[in-house]
């Protein structure tokens, strides 16, 4: 049986076209002073000049410390910018180091905890693989992110891809909550994924050719702009 969203409204609901999640190429041996540090700062830089939507920084091995000290930094390049910062699961560390909001997994805390302990304003993303979990998404979170939409390496854990079909289903029953479609995408896919409803595009790979980002996101602005869902930052 396909679940059912409960009908109760968000006060606003975000709704991200271009999301860049970082690689997760740290450790726990990484420091402040470490090349990898010093190139995720290179990572929002550019994405910031490119206008993208939304960064999320999935960087799970880091110390705390580190974490912090990466998201302070960031956060400082993205202050006035139109990019909003997320950080990975730590919503303590994304309040205290600056950053718009969090981004949760399917074992992290639950979105209205994160809502009750951080309040309106705090940005809230939520990773969903089924129906249920995106219908959960919609009554506390700002967004959610579905997929995989198609094949790719780093989501294999998760079996088949969930395909374009499962996309759309997902985005019809929460709609118009915004659902950003992850996963094995690349340009040209965009508009296939735009035509099943999805309010934008996370992802690496597909964001991973610094010196083009800004191409890249003006073509996922240029494809999504005639969305019903789109509405950019």
């Amino acid at each position: 049986m396909q679940a059912q969203c409960s009908a109760s409204e968000m006060s606003r609901h975000v709704q991200p076209v271009s999301y860049l999640i970082t690689s997760g190429a740290t450790s726990v041996q990484t420091t402040p002073s470490s090349k990898e540090f010093e190139d995720l700062l290179k990572v929002v830089t550019a994405a910031v000049a490119a206008k993208v939507s939304l960064i999320q920084l999935r960087e799970k091995r880091l110390s705390a410390r580190v974490l912090f000290e990466l998201t302070l930094q960031a956060a400082e390049i993205t202050r006035k910018s139109q990019t909003r910062l997320l950080v990975n699961d730590r919503a303590d560390i994304a309040r205290t180091a600056g950053a718009a909001g969090v981004h949760l997994s399917t074992r992290s805390l639950t979105a209205d905890v994160i809502r009750r302990s951080f309040g309106p304003d705090f940005l809230i993303g939520v990773s969903t693989h089924t129906i249920a979990e995106a219908c959960a998404a919609r009554e506390h979170a700002d967004f959610a992110v579905f997929g995989p939409v198609f094949r790719t390496e780093s989501k294999k854990n998760y079996g088949a891809p969930q395909g374009l079909a499962k996309l759309a289903e997902v985005a019809r029953a929460v709609a118009p909550f915004p659902i950003v479609a992850l996963g094995g995408i690349g340009l040209d896919q965009l508009a296939e994924c735009c035509e099943a409803g999805a309010a934008g595009i996370a992802g690496i790979g597909i964001y991973n050719l610094r010196e083009a980002l800004p191409d890249i996101v003006d073509m996922i602005r240029e494809v999504f702009k005639g969305n019903a869902n789109f509405q950019d930052f």
